[in-house]
């Protein structure tokens, strides 16, 4: 006996859009909101500018564009090379220190370096629980 079968697969390309995976599709911008929300107690907020600079949501690239995010992030201080202080001349970059930076915990006691890895640390389960049920829903 013979048997001819013939498999035809979608590009994943394609698997990954009508399953709302791919970029700014509708699970990749919850996980990337999901991100961000989660991220919110974790990150320093002085002013509140860094949380709320946060751009590139469903692109699976989340963007904290402030002239300081770089540096608090990893928890550095970055000074001047000419003054050592941590305000800089118009047009002068700063270097790099190994002086921790210390957070204040006051609005958010959770906040300090690092603060989207501390966020994946306590929420990354649930995050994925959250996408994958979506995917089993299709993508809704």
């Amino acid at each position: 006996m013979i048997i001819t079968a013939r498999l035809s697969i979608d590009p994943v390309e394609m698997i990954k859009v009508n399953h709302g995976i791919g970029e700014f599709g509708p699970i990749q911008t919850y996980i990337d909101s999901e991100c961000v929300r989660l991220m919110r107690p974790f990150t320093p907020h002085k002013a509140g500018v860094l949380g709320s600079a946060v751009s590139g949501i469903g692109s699976g690239m989340l963007i904290q564009a402030t002239p300081y995010a770089r540096f608090q992030y990893y928890g550095k201080l970055m000074v001047s090379p000419t003054t050592g202080s941590s305000w800089a001349r118009k047009g002068e970059r700063k270097v790099l220190t190994q002086i921790d930076l210390k957070y204040s915990t006051i609005a958010h006691p959770l906040a300090g370096k690092k603060w989207f890895e501390e966020m994946k640390k306590v929420h990354k389960d649930n995050i994925l629980r959250g996408a994958q049920a979506m995917a089993d829903r299709g993508g809704q």
